[in-house]
């Protein structure tokens, strides 16, 4: 209709978006008026589910398999993206792995190394292929991206997952250095430090070591495990233009700053 306003949808990538954390950042964006690409490492049924629900508001989605952990992998999923949505403005870190749930002499090397191949390897992978396509260096728009550390980057994992803490404060050095190296670029780089949060992860911690999960409320001044939402919130406002002179910052979400 002449004369009437076209809204542009922006493009946004999210790792490990069929679950947890990243699935309600998927829906949420879905909900912003964002368009979501939905990575997934294994779950195909609930990657397309959290596609089918976005498409249902409106914006478009797809689902893409890839694990981050392997180059091959993050290659064909930029690739996807290219070929199917053209464009990218926003990257959400989200994937991540925590093997190691118990005493550190206890860690096995390959848990160790799975981890970080995820949660460091994965991010800087992903953050290369974004920065691609995202700086204005290379004829781009801009963009954003969003790190998901983890509030055991600053408590060292509070007696068990020493090994994610470790990989999370790694996350939190490569979002300063990055927001450092692209703001002349048109790339905002920022993070959010959740902390215990109602995710198949704390079931799985809440099944097999309650004493441990009991132990770290108990630090937390709300002294409550969080919300899927009350996580993807300040992703998405870091995400959005509201948030356009904000980078190099990490959010803390975890219901107060606890203590080791």
């Amino acid at each position: 209709m002449e004369g009437a306003l076209i809204k542009m949808s922006k493009n946004l990538l999210v790792t490990g978006g069929s679950r947890g954390i990243g699935r309600d950042i998927a829906l949420n964006a879905g909900d912003q008026g964002w368009d979501v690409v939905v990575n997934y490492a294994g779950n195909r049924d609930m990657a397309e589910d959290v596609a089918a629900q976005i498409r249902d508001k409106g914006q478009r989605a797809m689902a893409v398999q890839g694990d981050v952990s392997k180059i091959e992998d993050v290659e064909r999923l930029f690739a996807a993206v290219d070929d199917e949505f053209g464009a990218l403005h926003g990257l959400v870190n989200n994937a991540g792995v925590g093997k190691s749930q118990g005493p550190f002499e206890d860690c096995l090397p390959e848990d160790l190394v799975a981890t970080f191949e995820v949660n460091v390897f994965g991010l800087f992978y992903c953050a290369q292929a974004a920065v691609r396509r995202m700086s204005t260096k290379h004829g781009a728009a801009g963009g954003s991206i969003v790190n998901v550390s983890s509030a055991a980057s600053r408590t060292g994992g509070v007696n068990a997952f020493i090994d994610y803490a470790a990989s999370k404060s790694a996350v939190d050095t490569i979002t300063t250095g990055l927001a450092r190296e692209l703001g002349g670029v048109g790339i905002r780089v920022n993070a959010v430090r959740p902390g215990v949060t109602e995710t198949e992860m704390i079931e799985h911690v809440r099944a097999t070591d309650p004493g441990w999960l009991d132990q770290v409320v108990r630090t937390m001044p709300m002294g409550r495990i969080g919300e899927v939402r009350e996580i993807s919130n300040p992703i998405l406002w870091l995400l959005s233009d509201e948030a356009s002179y904000v980078t190099g910052t990490i959010i803390d979400a975890s219901g107060g700053r606890a203590t080791p």
